[in-house]
């Protein structure tokens, strides 16, 4: 279980609150429906949903942020920007987000990791990243996510719900021709190796 060091109902109402104000309303609609399903799925899977809510509620805070802001704040992880984030910098910005939470009093490891790498996933993510990682993929905005589509992965183990949507996630990117990260393609291949053991 991941230990929350911090007042995680009064952290919701300030990152929902900045959510609200700053991001556009489809955006912030979104997040909420995220916070909302990594909430249910904290339940499901032995975690406090207040995490689910948190980590929702933070995962796009830097979405629509310049992307000057959104590189300035990534670098201060102390990791590289390269491959497909140094092509296309909206995809930094879970990782702007990481670092951003810390504004609302968030320093806790294992909640920043999951903020910062909702998008492409990460090899080693603990559960609650995992929880962020397939809430973000299957709100019930999305639109191949009916209650039938949710209600079949909520019947797997936690890793299996992960390694279904993540292997679903890399379908639907190479069906189109887009680039999948290293990321997903390693982190994919560790939750195999992971299952079939």
């Amino acid at each position: 279980m991941v230990s929350v060091k911090f007042d995680d109902k009064k952290c919701y109402e300030e990152i929902r609150s900045y959510a609200e104000k700053n991001l556009s309303k489809e955006r912030y609609e979104h997040s909420v429906r995220v916070a909302e399903t990594a909430a249910f799925m904290c339940g499901l899977y032995g975690l406090d949903k207040n995490l689910g809510l948190v980590a929702g509620i933070a995962h796009d805070i830097c979405k629509e942020i310049p992307s000057e802001e959104k590189i300035a704040l990534a670098k201060k992880d102390g990791k590289p920007i390269e491959g497909l984030e140094a092509k296309i910098p909206d995809l930094l910005h879970g990782r702007a987000a990481g670092m951003k939470v810390s504004e609302f009093g968030i320093y806790d490891k294992n909640l920043v990791e999951a903020i910062a790498n909702h998008t492409f996933g990460q090899k080693g993510l603990s559960d609650i990243g995992k929880i962020l990682f397939v809430a973000d993929k299957i709100e019930p905005g999305r639109p191949q996510s009916t209650a039938e589509y949710r209600k079949n992965l909520f019947s797997k183990s936690l890793l299996g719900i992960t390694l279904s949507v993540l292997e679903e996630n890399i379908e639907y990117l190479e069906k189109r021709g887009k680039s999948v990260a290293e990321a997903s393609l390693d982190w994919a291949k560790e939750l195999r190796n992971e299952s079939a053991q």
